[in-house]
């Protein structure tokens, strides 16, 4: 269940709108959520091109939406499935802090710090301008690196937790990029969800 009390911590960067809920699911209900999504969602891997080169991509996915849209990045183009119960659930509680009605949540299994996610920034036409992205961390906590575009000395690190919300808003995808970096460390699995407004 979604901890309503949960603490909102603005991450007060420059052209940005981020904030950094710790708590937002309890660990009882957070550690249910991951083990029903991990046995449930029809996970895929798809091929990315960096370079000319075709690579798996270093993690697997999942699309959901309640529109029928499919989402494309990284050349890829995704289609969805209908939501589950289990991801109403947690897309309704998102909204109220949110105050949006989302779309389409983009689901990430990593299954180990070799799985990661590269810089890049949520910017596809199709999420429209200045979009807001929910992104819910389920299972091991990962670093969550951001890089200002422009000025090369604007950089931050975050520990993304188990249960915890993070909120894109504003200009943050104009003026910053982002990634899930790979470790060395064991590490266990972690999913990922990311709620966006698809057009």
């Amino acid at each position: 269940m979604a901890n309503l009390f949960s603490e909102a911590l603005p991450l007060k960067l420059p052209d940005s709108d981020l904030i950094y809920y710790p708590n937002f699911f309890d660990a009882l209900s957070a550690t249910e959520y991951f083990k029903i999504l991990k046995e449930e969602t029809p996970w895929q891997q798809d091929d990315i091109t960096v370079f000319g080169k075709k690579y798996a991509q270093p993690r697997l996915t999942a699309l959901y939406a309640t529109n029928d849209l499919p989402y494309s990045y990284s050349n890829i183009t995704m289609h969805p499935h209908p939501f589950s119960k289990e991801l109403l659930q947690i897309k309704e509680e998102v909204e109220k802090v949110a105050q949006t009605n989302f779309t389409t949540c983009l689901l990430n299994l990593y299954r180990d710090g070799k799985d990661s996610n590269g810089w890049h920034a949520d910017n596809e036409k199709e999420l429209g301008k200045n979009p807001i992205i929910a992104s819910i961390t389920l299972g091991e906590e990962r670093y969550f690196h951001l890089k200002h575009r422009t000025n090369k000395n604007l950089k931050h690190k975050l520990l993304l937790e188990h249960g915890s919300l993070l909120l894109m808003k504003g200009t943050t995808q104009q003026h910053w990029l982002h990634q899930i970096p790979k470790t060395a460390k064991p590490i266990q699995e972690r999913i990922n969800l990311t709620f966006r407004v698809v057009y």
